[in-house]
């Protein structure tokens, strides 16, 4: 079974218990200020499992935060947790929270499959080998790094605009295409708040 696979049926079983997590932990850091302490005491085996996750905040289609790790270097309880008080407390992009905002809070949880580095010769040859719909991308040049979900692809369908404005966000020249640059994709399997796991395919 593929590492998808395995976050799709996890995402079908656990996927209400992960929200529910997430909120607990966008509630206490918008109320305090302070990420929450993650406690596994009771916790499931399958949610310790290393897994590397996004948090999404949105309050109809403002985004609101999102946060998230690209590597699983700890439990997927633990890295929810703490990306979901940090899409609160440190996405410079958007504004504080409020208490009376978090009832109006859409919380969106994506589980990524591992990076795999991709081999391009060039910008064109990314841009024919990406997958639409699929492909979580992140690029990294010079200490610079910037990632885009595969949910990005809703909003950007066409493969050189994702290029574009992916270089844009990781700080380099969205003109130019520089040999050193490294390429990875992922896949993500998606519980969005008061629905059921979209598995991005």
């Amino acid at each position: 079974m593929s590492r998808v696979d395995e976050w799709a049926e996890l995402a079908g079983r656990r996927g209400q218990e992960l929200i529910a997590a997430a909120r607990r932990s966008v509630t206490h850091a918008v109320r305090t200020g302070r990420p929450l302490r993650s406690d596994t005491s009771g916790v499931a085996r399958e949610l310790l499992t290393p897994a590397a996750t996004f948090v999404s905040l949105h309050r109809g289609d403002e985004l609101l935060g999102c946060v998230g790790t690209l590597a699983p270097v700890r439990p997927l309880i633990d890295d929810l947790i703490d990306n979901a008080a940090a899409a609160v407390l440190r996405d410079p992009r958007c504004p504080p929270l409020l208490p009376s905002d978090v009832e109006h809070i859409r919380i969106d949880i994506s589980l990524l499959t591992p990076s795999e580095p991709m081999a391009v010769e060039s910008e064109a040859d990314l841009i024919a080998q990406l997958r639409p719909g699929i492909d979580g991308v992140t690029l990294e040049d010079r200490g610079l790094r910037g990632t885009f979900l595969p949910v990005v692809w809703k909003s950007l369908p066409d493969p050189a605009s994702f290029v574009r404005e992916l270089k844009r966000k990781a700080g380099l020249p969205v003109n130019e295409w520089s040999p050193a640059i490294r390429v990875s994709r992922y896949r993500t399997v998606t519980i969005a708040e008061e629905s059921g796991p979209d598995l991005q395919d």
